[in-house]
């Protein structure tokens, strides 16, 4: 199917030079960015948040604590202050 579209010339030029660097259309790449897009759009981007502690590891009580002991903590009642 043939399609018009606008495009940046800077964006363009590097497409081509991609496409005869590989050998290949520049309707193949294009393609190929937008399955690449379309592919990422259904995975969804799943970033983790950062959680770390300032570089210092587990708290001391629990570097050698099995799983049991860790969850307990979990989910131990917490004080909350008023």
């Amino acid at each position: 199917m043939k399609l018009t579209t606008q495009i940046t010339p800077s964006l363009l030029r590097e497409a081509r030079k991609l496409a005869a660097g590989e050998g290949r259309t520049l309707s193949a790449v294009i393609e190929d960015a937008l399955r690449q897009a379309m592919a990422e759009k259904r995975r969804g981007a799943f970033r983790l948040r950062d959680a770390s502690v300032k570089g210092r590891g587990l708290h001391p009580e629990f570097r050698d604590a099995d799983w049991e002991t860790i969850r307990d903590a979990i989910y131990e009642p917490r004080v909350t202050k008023r």
